[in-house]
């Protein structure tokens, strides 16, 4: 699925989501070019399994496509929304295999609420996440990048790090309020 043209680029999540109501295929392929990559990265990340992730990706898309009016632009940002319904079927799929594992990985959500449409502002987001986390202290960061980046439970960074593992929940629970705050703070002042 490709919508390389100038127009599509240019576009708004709105204006795209609009063109879909009325069954623009461009639109949809825009979208996806748009956004495909950070979905799949973060799925990939979930589950370990690039199949699992490229079917989760396609069904993405193909809700959107079938149900475009589901997206409430009132309530959020289209990359915050697919997001949290990639997040969601990745969680679900894992509780399939590992029912302990979903329920951690739903602790450690956190929503932007960042434009993302564009390249610089995704460039923007990203500086920020990684200023974030190397303000942490270097344990924090640690269990987030082991949850967040590798996928890992509570239970399985603290048999990694050797730490308990209610050590290892206070320090995401305390990392993700500390993340929480700071990129709040830093989509406040860039408004």
């Amino acid at each position: 699925m490709s919508a390389d043209t100038g127009t599509e680029r240019r576009a708004s999540d709105a204006e795209l989501i609009e063109r879909i109501v009325q069954r623009d295929q461009t639109a949809l392929a825009a979208l996806y070019d748009r956004y495909a990559g950070m979905l799949s990265s973060v799925l990939n990340r979930i589950l370990r399994d690039t199949q699992a992730a490229e079917e989760i990706l396609q069904d993405i898309f193909f809700q959107l496509w079938s149900a475009p009016s589901r997206f409430d632009a009132t309530r959020g940002s289209l990359p915050a929304w697919l997001m949290v319904i990639a997040r969601n079927r990745a969680i679900s799929r894992l509780r399939r295999h590992n029912p302990a594992a979903g329920d951690e990985l739903l602790e450690t959500t956190v929503v932007s609420t960042f434009n993302i449409e564009t390249a610089a502002s995704q460039q923007q987001l990203l500086g920020l996440v990684k200023g974030a986390l190397e303000n942490l202290p270097a344990e924090q960061r640690a269990a987030v990048e082991l949850a967040f980046f590798e996928g890992l439970t509570h239970s399985e960074i603290a048999k990694r790090t050797g730490d308990p593992l209610g050590t290892v929940k206070t320090r995401l629970r305390s990392a993700i309020e500390t993340l929480k705050r700071n990129l709040h703070s830093a989509a406040a002042s860039t408004t």
